[in-house]
């Protein structure tokens, strides 16, 4: 019956600004791009980095997320990292901040980034 989450969807401010953090700084790469002549919706791209697959819809003047991080719905993207630290080097060395720097949660590291719109980037490192 299901067989597995196929795609999360994204709807951010500016979808090139996005697609560049996606694809420059997290290594995913354009599955594919569809453009769409559906107000307010222009493009749809798929970004994929192994089995994950994102959905970024562009779309005319999109609404703003409200700032806390609590309130009912999806929360974050989740990545699995290989190497917490080298990550955080790395990221930091591109110039991204690190939201909730990693702890370790006995059987994993955790830590937080955030995409351009201050969408959640959750990084998990698995023991």
């Amino acid at each position: 019956m299901f067989k597995r989450v196929d795609h999360v969807e994204i709807v951010p401010r500016d979808a090139q600004k996005t697609i560049d953090f996606y694809t420059n700084i997290l290594g995913f790469g354009i599955k594919s791009r569809i453009e769409r002549n559906m107000p307010p919706m222009r493009e749809i791209i798929y970004l994929q980095l192994g089995d994950t697959v994102i959905e970024i819809i562009s779309v005319d003047n999109p609404s703003p997320k409200s700032e806390n991080a609590w309130e009912i719905g999806y929360r974050a993207i989740a990545l699995e990292v290989e190497n917490m630290k080298k990550t955080v080097d790395y990221l930091r060395g591109r110039g991204i901040g690190i939201a909730r720097e990693p702890v370790d949660l006995g059987d994993s590291y955790r830590g937080e980034i955030r995409d351009p719109d201050g969408l959640i980037i959750e990084l998990r490192q698995w023991k």
